[in-house]
C-alpha cells in the first residue's frame, strides 16, 4: 500500500510559477507510475500528467503542454509537478496518484479509475 502527501499549494499570480511535490510512503514507489489531476469546484477530475517507473516517459494534458513539467525523484520517494505560466483556469485542487500498472499506455494514464492510490490534494489558487 502507498500512503500519498501533497504539498506546496497557494496563491500565485497568473504568469507566475509553483512546484507541487507529492511524497509517498513505502519502499516501492520506483514500481509505480505517478500522475497528477486536477479538480475545479463543479467540474470533474481532469488528467494533468503522468510518469513512469523510472521517469523516462511522461505524458501531459494539452491544456498544461509547455508549461508544467513532472518529475520523480525515487530516491526521495517523490513526484513533482513544476508549474510555469500559471493561469487563472488552473486554480484546482491538485492531486497525486499512483497506478501500478505493468506496461506503459498513453491510453491508460489519463484515467482516473486506472489509478490505485490517491492523495488528499493541495489547493492552488491563480489570481488575475
Amino acid at each position: 500500500q502507498v500512503q500519498l502527501v501533497e504539498s506546496g499549494g497557494g496563491l500565485v499570480q497568473a504568469g507566475g510559477s509553483l512546484r507541487l511535490s507529492c511524497a509517498a510512503s513505502g519502499r516501492t514507489f520506483s514500481s509505480y507510475i505517478m500522475g497528477w489531476f486536477r479538480q475545479a469546484p463543479g467540474k470533474e477530475r481532469e488528467f494533468i500528467a503522468a510518469i513512469s517507473w523510472s521517469g523516462g516517459r511522461t505524458y501531459y494534458a494539452d491544456s498544461v503542454k509547455g508549461r508544467f513539467t513532472i518529475s520523480r525523484d525515487n530516491a526521495k520517494n517523490t513526484v513533482y509537478l513544476q508549474m510555469d505560466s500559471v493561469k487563472p483556469e488552473d486554480t484546482a485542487d491538485y492531486y497525486c496518484a499512483a497506478t501500478s500498472l505493468k506496461e506503459w499506455r498513453s491510453d491508460y494514464v489519463y484515467i482516473p479509475s486506472w489509478y490505485d492510490y490517491w492523495g488528499q490534494g493541495t489547493q492552488v489558487t491563480v489570481s488575475s
